[in-house]
């Protein structure tokens, strides 16, 4: 069989996503942001279930939050901003699940947007498969909680005030269906910030996976990004619940 000279392109994607990392010596993608302890509550998703034990069956899980803005541009300018959730599970991996500032509705909700203010919508972007369906994820703003502000600095003096997002759940066209709330806890120190690193394809709940004709580049990138800063795709954040 002949052998192919030429690398596959999971293989460029990678190595391109490493070489940015070193460079940068931090993360590919999101380098500025602040990371939290904190809790999830999830109390099940309304309506029919969603197929995804972690989402319809109630419960407590500590957290890891990361807030960040993905250029980054200065300040408060706009940017396409970022949520990473580690939930930690009392058996197996964690789930990593990762969202990015855009619309609410259903024809935006796959398209990053880029905004001032952390608090607003944030969809996963890419659509997960639970059996036959596709699954959107998100983290909405809560009326209830207090503003996150519109720079890292204004984010860090907020979360002293214990802010929550909603997590909630979307079809293609459906409307969100709230499933549970994520909660700021204390800020994590910088040197645990630049260690912490996720990993939005593998750390999943058994019931989904990450789907979409971009999922294999997520995959290669973020790995290539990880190997670059020299850390693993469960490095960083705490287990211990401060909220």
């Amino acid at each position: 069989m002949p052998i192919n000279p030429w690398p596959q392109p999971a293989a460029i994607a990678e190595r391109a996503a490493r070489a940015l990392a070193r460079l940068r010596r931090g993360r590919m993608l999101h380098p500025a942001g602040r990371s939290f302890a904190g809790e999830v509550l999830v109390w099940g998703t309304s309506g029919p279930p969603t197929g995804v034990r972690l989402l319809d069956q109630p419960g407590r899980y500590p957290a890891v939050v990361r807030i960040s803005k993905g250029t980054p541009t200065p300040g408060g300018w706009p940017d396409v901003l970022g949520l990473a959730v580690r939930i930690h599970r009392p058996t197996g991996p964690p789930f990593d699940l990762l969202v990015s500032s855009s619309a609410a509705a259903p024809g935006l909700r796959h398209l990053p947007l880029p905004r001032r203010r952390f608090t607003g919508t944030y969809s996963s972007i890419m659509s997960y498969r639970t059996g036959r369906r596709r699954l959107w994820l998100a983290a909405l703003a809560d009326p209830a909680s207090p503003d996150l502000g519109h720079d890292l600095a204004g984010l860090s003096t907020a979360a002293a005030d214990r802010p929550g997002l909603v997590l909630a759940a979307a079809s293609a066209a459906g409307p969100w269906r709230p499933f549970g709330q994520v909660t700021l806890g204390d800020q994590l120190s910088a040197r645990d910030d630049a260690t912490l690193a996720f990993d939005p394809v593998g750390n999943v709940p058994e019931e989904l996976r990450l789907a979409g004709p971009l999922a294999w580049l997520r995959r290669h990138t973020y790995r290539g990004s990880r190997r670059g800063r020299g850390v693993s795709a469960q490095s960083g954040g705490s287990t211990g619940l401060t909220v």
